[in-house]
């Protein structure tokens, strides 16, 4: 743990321990991160993997969710997303090199995301989160991402 000065507070004043903020900054604007990642902050790929599986033994028997995987096995979806993730937290690129740009919505546009759908993958993806045990800023900001990501994916509001 780093000691900082609180707002207000003279080097000859004593310190209050407050944790260092786990923020990547970058070199200029557009430049390369000169911390750590959030992926990297989590645990990298191991993190997201234990994530995405939770996820989908959730979504295995949802009537409602399982039906938009076409696929006789979750693997193959379970592998997307978890690339998606880790590109998306700071890990390597994977998943744009073999599917090019995400388009999110566009890739869910021929299956019915609707309140309810929404709503269960969002039940699952919470069971899942929690299972991972994150620190409670990391917690946050990838709920707090999860949950806008499954707002963008609806569609349709008819049942």
């Amino acid at each position: 743990m780093t000691e900082q000065l609180q707002p207000g507070a003279s080097a000859a004043q004593s310190p209050t321990k407050v944790p260092a903020a786990n923020v990547p900054l970058r070199g200029s604007e557009h430049g390369e991160a000169l911390g750590a990642s959030f992926y990297e902050t989590v645990g990298g790929r191991p993190t997201f993997e234990r994530l995405v599986a939770e996820f989908y033994r959730g979504v295995a028997d949802d009537p409602v969710l399982r039906p938009m995987y076409p696929e006789e096995d979750l693997g193959p979806a379970a592998e997307r997303l978890t690339m998606f993730l880790v590109q998306y937290w700071g890990g390597p690129g994977t998943y744009s090199e073999q599917r090019g740009h995400p388009r999110l919505r566009l890739r869910h546009q021929p299956f019915k995301v609707n309140p309810e759908a929404r709503d269960r993958w969002l039940a699952h993806m919470r069971t899942a989160v929690d299972s991972i045990e994150l620190p409670p800023l990391a917690e946050a900001t990838l709920w707090d991402y999860l949950q806008r990501a499954a707002l963008a994916m609806v569609n349709t509001f008819d049942d």
